[in-house]
């Protein structure tokens, strides 16, 4: 009952109502709070014919002072109501329960008048006061009895005070003068709660009282609750009880009010009868409330069991990211490794050049300053002959040093920059542009069942993705079965969401399914559907595939040539399976070569006689004259195909062994004219059965 509480609280203090008033408007006040919120309406602007009251005025009446009035919002851009004291300066006030109380615009009365009413009275209604309703802002101008005029809502009142005594802690004594002692008892004749001391010394057990009876405080609630309900009375005539319903006014009256004749012309029904109707319309109207309530619990319970789906998913989606981007860092850092490996290669080979050269031109310097040095202290001998002796050999020796340090032996084998750069800006533009991609396959569709139907061999199926959708599908995926129970096939591949498939065979079941693919794969399949094809073959002449002397009248139903040569038109079904049977009558004829009649495959050469070659099965008769009925009956179960004129078979089963796809056919020339009549029954002789080795059908 917790929910109830809001519909228990008055729209201005609040507070649970007291003593609740009902407005023209069917929204509820408590009196004091009416009383705060009355207007003075100038003398002058106030039109008599606004003043009414809450029990005799319609709904229908009601917004035309609604109208009228001064203080509506359509008037003054808002709801002009608010206590008499209320401050000018006050932009709005505002009520516990969330609803604006503006002030009003007019000039008030002094305040003193108000604040200071007599000791025990209320202050009196000022003349031409208007009241607001604080919920649907709809103004209303009082009559001469004020408030008096709006009927008491006591079904309101009881449930406020059924609805805080179950609120109640414990029930307390109601004679306890200080702090009242929970109550022990109640007496159902005196309707008061005792505590022990209180019952002991009030209410003691002789005299009269004996005979009253005490119950638990408990079922003393309860017996308040179900004690008779009080009867009301007339706003009118206050001491008359309300008997009687006017349905015009919608509201209770007296039988004095239908003596003064103010519902002589209105609809008076009793007050029991309408109260046990109106009951029944109120419990019917909570029932399909209560459906929606039922459902609004199961949606909250879904969202709920959402919201923990998308925390779980969240944390693991965040978990999974993260193992992602830890997976990119441990890749880059090997990456880096191998990168610092080739330049610690490189870094080594650079030295290990520099060091052999230098160790090199180390050794070679040495061999050089110890030849210069020797060659000096040579030059410095006197003795000519055994510097002679040397000198040659000396000199090659220094020429030969000397061409050892020859061009390249002074220039560096290595340079000391590193000639590697690092390649990192894809690396950065790819870390740059990472980014959540769809890659999940899309959700299995909807088909659209009010969308889908069938006609004649044609079916028609529409599907939509669910509503809550958001990934991205590239198309779709349509697969009929074969209409006996066979594996499934594709038949459609795009992006529409309708298709339309022909071509089917007739009195066959066909189950359909779609499902939707993207990039990152393929969904499930929606719900499977049987579709139905029509019983009976329903078709016409074929324009498209007909010889270009055919001329086609009455809807492709009727046909004749242009030509003195046989020419050859199809149907626009083909049939593969099933008994099928249609007739064509002889509009007009000469008796010159005669037309034929029968079945063909799709490539039949359309310009010689039908039957003349292997793609047709025909039947030729010089019997047939004008208004002759030639009928055709194709069985593929015996896969048979009987002719009949004028209703009798002609003669036995004239082929067999038929297989494969066929359609209606028929070759005529400028002399005949036939027109077509399919959606037949098959002919009542025709039963299942076997042909007998005569050719006719047992």
């Amino acid at each position: 009952m917790d929910e109830m509480e809001e519909e228990l609280k008055c729209p201005v203090c609040g507070s649970f109502f007291r003593e609740p008033i009902i407005l023209p408007c069917s929204h509820n006040i408590c009196q004091a709070c009416a009383r705060n919120i009355l207007v003075q309406t100038p003398d002058a602007e106030s039109p008599q014919s606004s003043r009414a009251s809450g029990s005799g005025v319609s709904d229908y009446d009601y917004l035309d002072l609604d109208k009228m009035s001064l203080y509506s919002e359509a008037d003054s851009g808002y709801g002009s109501y608010g206590g008499f004291v209320s401050a000018p300066t006050t932009p709005c006030q505002k009520s516990p329960n969330g609803v604006r109380v503006f002030p009003p615009t007019v000039p008030q009365p002094p305040p003193q008048q108000h604040l200071l009413p007599q000791p025990g009275s209320l202050p009196p209604i000022p003349r031409n006061s208007c009241i607001t309703c604080p919920q649907c802002h709809r103004s209303l101008i009082l009559d001469d009895r004020g408030l008096r005029g709006f009927p008491k809502n006591r079904v309101l009142e009881g449930v406020v005070d059924r609805y805080q005594q179950s609120k109640a802690a414990a029930l307390k004594c109601q004679l306890c003068e200080k702090s009242p002692k929970e109550a022990s008892v109640m007496c159902e004749q005196c309707d008061v709660f005792y505590c022990d001391p209180c019952r002991l010394r009030c209410h003691p057990p002789r005299g009269p009282l004996a005979k009253h009876r005490l119950v638990p405080p408990a079922q003393g609630r309860i017996s308040r609750r179900t004690s008779p309900r009080k009867i009301s009375t007339c706003t009118e005539h206050e001491l008359e009880n309300l008997s009687m319903y006017c349905v015009q006014c919608k509201t209770p009256v007296c039988y004095q009010c239908l003596e003064e004749g103010k519902h002589g012309t209105h609809e008076v029904k009793a007050l029991g009868a309408m109260w046990k109707l109106h009951k029944g319309q109120l419990s019917q109207a909570l029932t399909g409330l209560s459906d929606r309530a039922t459902e609004a619990k199961e949606f909250l319970v879904q969202l709920r069991n959402m919201v923990q789906h998308i925390q779980e998913n969240g944390v693991e989606f965040e978990a999974c990211l993260v193992a992602q981007c830890d997976a990119l860092i441990d890749a880059l850092n090997r990456r880096k490794a191998q990168l610092l490996s080739r330049v610690n290669k490189e870094h080594e080979h650079k030295l290990k050049v520099v060091r052999d050269q230098i160790s090199h031109c180390t050794v070679k310097l040495r061999q050089t300053t110890g030849l210069m040095e020797y060659c000096l202290e040579v030059i410095k001998e006197n003795d000519p002959s055994g510097f002679l002796q040397i000198s040659d050999a000396l000199i090659r020796r220094v020429h030969m040093t000397e061409s050892q340090w020859g061009k390249g032996t002074l220039t560096p084998r290595m340079n000391s920059d590193f000639d590697l750069t690092l390649d990192s800006g894809p690396l950065l533009q790819t870390i740059h542009q990472l980014d959540f991609v769809q890659m999940k396959v899309p959700a299995a569709p909807m088909l659209q069942l009010e969308e889908c139907c069938t006609q004649n061999n044609s079916a028609t199926l529409s599907w939509k993705q669910p509503p809550l959708s958001t990934i991205t599908v590239d198309g779709y995926i349509l697969e009929l079965d074969d209409g006996n129970g066979g594996p499934f096939r594709e038949v459609y591949v795009g992006t529409e969401t309708i298709c339309t498939v022909d071509g089917l065979h007739f009195n066959s079941k066909y189950k359909a399914r779609v499902k939707a693919f993207n990039a990152s794969g393929v969904g499930q399949y929606s719900k499977t559907l049987i579709m139905q094809t029509s019983e009976i073959a329903w078709f016409t002449f074929d324009p498209a595939s007909a010889h270009p002397d055919i001329v086609f009248s009455n809807d492709n139903l009727t046909v004749s040539c242009n030509s003195y040569d046989d020419r050859v038109v199809m149907g626009n079904s083909a049939f593969s399976r099933g008994v099928h049977y249609w007739e064509m009558t002889i509009d007009r004829y000469d008796n010159h070569p005669d037309p034929a009649f029968g079945i063909a495959r799709g490539d039949v050469l359309k310009d010689v006689m039908l039957g003349k070659d292997d793609k047709a099965w025909a039947m030729t008769d010089g019997g047939i004259s004008k208004g002759a009925t030639i009928g055709m009956l194709l069985d593929f179960s015996r896969r048979i195909l009987i002719f009949l004129i004028n209703d009798e078979q002609q003669g036995p089963v004239a082929f067999e062994g038929l297989e494969g796809v066929y359609y209606p056919a028929i070759s005529l020339n400028r002399n005949v004219q036939v027109t077509l009549h399919t959606g037949l029954p098959i002919p009542d002789f025709y039963t299942p059965g076997e042909v007998d080795p005569n050719g006719s059908v047992c």
